[in-house]
């Protein structure tokens, strides 16, 4: 018989994972890139100049501000942000042909840019923000990185202020004390929205066909 599982498309899924430096969004997410299937990551769009070692494309769509501001008049982004000086977006058109041809996008954004994609896509997008074990964890994590100067994590444990305090906007939460554990929820999340009726087109000519199928095996 053949795998019915296989007839059934589904929507893909506009998967958000927001957190606050240091809290372990990035491991999570490169993690799920490595090890799920049919994720990709949405590449963004920014007037920032392109450093020596960054593939347009790639790592960004690399855009003037003139061109940046066309796609936002025109409707072509779902989400913008200025961060010191330079924009930076999430395209539509690449999200919405992924989503139809069934792949799930994977989203690195703020709670910012969150709310932005909840108000355009908010049937498509499902929401993970990911929080530290303890205060005290959060600064010992971003010290051991010895990628920031003292006054860069004072900064970053400032901004994590304002960050956490938008958690209850999220349809779920990480408290990420384990990453294995954190990282095994993660794709449990990934697993059960993919699994939604919503999402699965369709479900309902599967069912009835079940349905008439079973008729003919009753007498």
């Amino acid at each position: 018989m053949p795998n019915q599982e296989r007839e059934i498309s589904r929507r893909g899924i506009m998967l958000v994972v927001s957190s606050p430096s240091g809290a372990g969004k990035t491991t999570l997410t490169r993690n799920l890139l490595e090890q799920e299937e049919n994720v990709s990551l949405s590449v963004s769009v920014t007037t920032r100049p392109r450093r020596p070692s960054e593939i347009d494309h790639v790592h960004y769509h690399f855009v003037s501000r003139r061109r940046f501001e066309a796609m936002r008049e025109g409707g072509e982004l779902l989400e913008w942000a200025e961060v010191h000086g330079n924009y930076y977006a999430t395209p539509r058109e690449p999200v919405e042909q992924a989503l139809s041809e069934g792949r799930d996008m994977l989203f690195d954004i703020d709670w910012q840019g969150t709310r932005q994609l909840l108000e355009k896509m908010r049937d498509d997008v499902v929401t993970v923000f990911v929080l530290p074990p303890t205060a005290a964890e959060l600064k010992a994590r971003l010290e051991r990185r010895a990628e920031d100067s003292t006054a860069i994590i004072k900064q970053r444990l400032h901004n994590a202020l304002e960050e956490i305090a938008h958690w209850r906007e999220y349809d779920y939460i990480l408290v990420n004390r384990d990453l294995d554990k954190s990282f095994a929820r993660l794709r449990a999340i990934l697993t059960a929205e993919r699994l939604k009726r919503v999402k699965m087109l369709d479900i309902e000519a599967f069912a009835d066909r079940l349905l008439v199928d079973l008729k003919k095996l009753t007498p």
